[in-house]
């Protein structure tokens, strides 16, 4: 099979998969022609490279390979959909990057950090677009549940692992960590609003 057509096949899988595909399963749709690891990840690579100063990108993440419009594209792209993207508070975006950085990790050493209380309902946020999971319990009073990242949330912020995260030396403030994330003030008011718009989306639900 020339390599153009495994191209083709493998840009039209992953336009129709909607998700990261990994190059096993990618493979798994040559079983017939019989090829390699190899010959996918070369397939790959000439294909990545085939969109290098388009609209888009193909880029590898925690749980695999997917095609996306490029992040510097997103102020025009966006304005295709009339709904503005949800926006998150500084507490819940402090909290997932306390985590992140920090995992595994308690909600009271979560509390200890940032010297307030975590709300329920971040953690239920978290939980709900399964940017966290528990990985166990903490061996102390009370056995505290230790909280960590997933690879849906590796996925969400475009990275393949944790090493992607940037250096605590290179992070002035949480907008640096998120910059794509629409931040209001850092407030009491902005974060109960968040609260009952979270309240109300569930009601509605």
């Amino acid at each position: 099979m020339e390599i153009k057509q495994i191209k083709n096949i493998i840009e039209a899988a992953l336009l129709a998969a909607g998700e990261p595909v990994t190059v096993k399963r990618l493979l798994s749709l040559f079983v017939e022609q019989e090829l390699t690891h190899n010959d996918i990840a070369k397939a790959i690579e000439l294909l990545s490279e085939d969109f290098q100063g388009r609209g888009i990108e193909l880029v590898e993440v925690a749980n695999g390979f997917r095609l996306q419009t490029k992040t510097i594209l997103q102020p025009w792209i966006s304005k295709l959909w009339e709904e503005k993207p949800k926006k998150y508070t500084r507490a819940l975006l402090e909290t997932i990057a306390l985590i992140a950085y920090r995992q595994p990790v308690t909600r009271g050493e979560i509390e200890d950090v940032r010297g307030v209380a975590v709300s329920s309902y971040i953690i239920r946020t978290l939980m709900d677009r399964e940017w966290i999971r528990v990985l166990g319990y903490r061996d102390v009073p009370g056995k505290p549940a230790m909280f960590g990242t997933t690879k849906e949330f590796l996925d969400y912020f475009n990275m393949k692992s944790l090493q992607d995260l940037p250096t605590l030396a290179e992070i002035k403030d949480i907008e640096t960590i998120m910059p794509e994330l629409d931040l209001g003030p850092k407030s009491d008011e902005n974060e109960k609003a968040f609260q009952n718009q979270f309240k109300n989306n569930n009601e509605e639900e």
